[in-house]
Formats: structure tokens, sequence, C-alpha cells
């Protein structure tokens, strides 16, 4: 097992991307805390996972709150010992016109997004630097290395992860930590499904119906990204298989994306 007996947080881990890293940790040996703003969906991760025989327990945390993540951070520890993984996957993401854009939605996008990410890592690192060891994966997105009509905030935002994680990886490479980004295409979870289909079906004036077959035309292999595939991408990542890696943003695109 690749990952076996380290502790591992994943936030926005009550379901999509989040739930499927959690579940692939898992079954590479992590204990994995599971963390979400609703407790209840990361109880469920968590219970699923200790039903197939691994390591789990849930933890409700709001990423843009720094008092409640350096709590349940200090819980984590207390429970299993000092943090080895830290992924930054909370997030959230609107498709609207940028003049429509209001002051409210891109600081709520920003907060949680990027500055979520800041005070994940300052946490991580107060864990990790100690020991001299760990690895931060952080979720950005194939919007955060070229942007797209109607996702400024959202682009914004993962743009400003990849520089983050840049910054991070050469801070702290000789400390022994390494710091990277997960950069998907568009994955169906069912944070697609609430907040982007009607709004992307508008944006392309077509049935929602038609979203996905679009989409899935546009990409290279003809099929959007899944949650096991950024899963697994994770697991390399947190791995020893890949200790020479850091400060880099890993597609995940199927191809629709080649820088």
């Amino acid at each position: 097992m690749r990952l076996q007996d380290r502790v591992a947080v994943v936030t926005g881990g009550g379901n999509g991307l989040g739930a499927a890293m959690c579940r692939a940790f898992a079954t590479e040996g992590a204990r994995v805390a599971v963390t979400d703003l609703q407790p209840e969906a990361a109880e469920q991760v968590a219970a699923e996972i200790r039903a197939a025989g691994g390591q789990a327990a849930a933890w409700g945390m709001d990423v843009t709150d720094r008092p409640a993540v350096e709590g349940a951070a200090a819980s984590i520890a207390a429970r299993w010992g000092p943090v080895d993984l830290w992924v930054n996957n909370a997030g959230i993401s609107r498709v609207i016109p940028f003049q429509e854009c209001t002051d409210d939605l891109w600081d709520l996008i920003l907060r949680i997004n990027l500055k979520g990410t800041f005070i994940g890592c300052q946490v991580a690192l107060a864990q990790m630097l100690p020991l001299r060891r760990g690895v931060i994966l952080n979720m950005s997105s194939q919007s955060g290395k070229a942007g797209n009509s109607q996702y400024a905030a959202y682009c914004a935002s993962k743009f400003g992860i990849i520089g983050l994680t840049q910054s991070l990886a050469m801070e702290f490479a000789r400390e022994g930590i390494r710091v990277n980004a997960l950069c998907p295409g568009v994955v169906f979870t069912a944070l697609w499904d609430a907040q982007h289909v009607r709004d992307y079906a508008r944006k392309r004036n077509m049935p929602p119906e038609a979203v996905q077959p679009y989409l899935e035309g546009k990409n290279p292999m003809g099929r959007l990204c899944l949650p096991e595939d950024v899963a697994q991408t994770a697991v390399f990542l947190a791995s020893g298989d890949a200790a020479y890696i850091t400060g880099q943003a890993i597609n995940i695109s199927g191809g629709s994306l080649m820088h």
C-alpha cells in the first residue's frame, strides 16, 4: 500500500472529487480525515470507508474559518498523529457573465477557493515543518491555466492557487515538503449538476441535457474526467513514486489542455 499509516486530510471530502480521494487514500492504507462544511456528508463518506475496512473519521469544518481549521487539525493530530498529506479540495464555482458578477459573489469565490487554500496550507505546514516531511495537494483546474468566458472569479481563484502552489514548493522543498496542484477538466459531480449545467446551457444557448454530450464531443478522448481519474492522480502525487515532483500543476483533462 502506497500510503500505509499516513494521516491524510481532505477538505470538501463529503462528496464529488473529495470523497473519491478519501476513498482512494484509504484503499492505499491512509488514515483519512474527511472534512466538510456539512458534517453529515463527511460522516457518510467516513462510514463507507470504515465499512470497507479502511480507517476514516469525519470533521465538520469551514475552510474560511481559521480557528475552525486549526481546531480540526489539532483534533486530527491528537487522534492519529501529525498530518502527512493535506488536500485543499473545497471550492465553489459559478457561471455568470462578468458584468453581472457582484462584489459579494467575487469575494465569496475568492474567499473559499483561494483564501481557504491559503489557510489550509499554513495549518498543514505548521504540522509538517517540525517533522520535515509532508505533501500538500491544492485543487486548481484547467480553468487555472486557460481563462474562459463567464468564469472570471473562478479562473482568478484557480490561477491564484497555481501561483500559491509554485511559491510554496520553492520555499519548502528543502524542508522535505512537496506541494503540487491538480488541474482537472470538467467532472460531472453533484457540484456541476447543482451549479453549472443550467447556467452553462444558457451560456451556450442549448438545452441542459445537451451539455454533457457537447463537452464530451470537444474532448480528444471523447469522455469527461471522472472523480477516480483525479483520485488516482492524487494517490500518485502523495506517494513516494512522486518523490521528485513538486511545484507542478498536473492536467487531468483527457488532452483538452496540454500546457
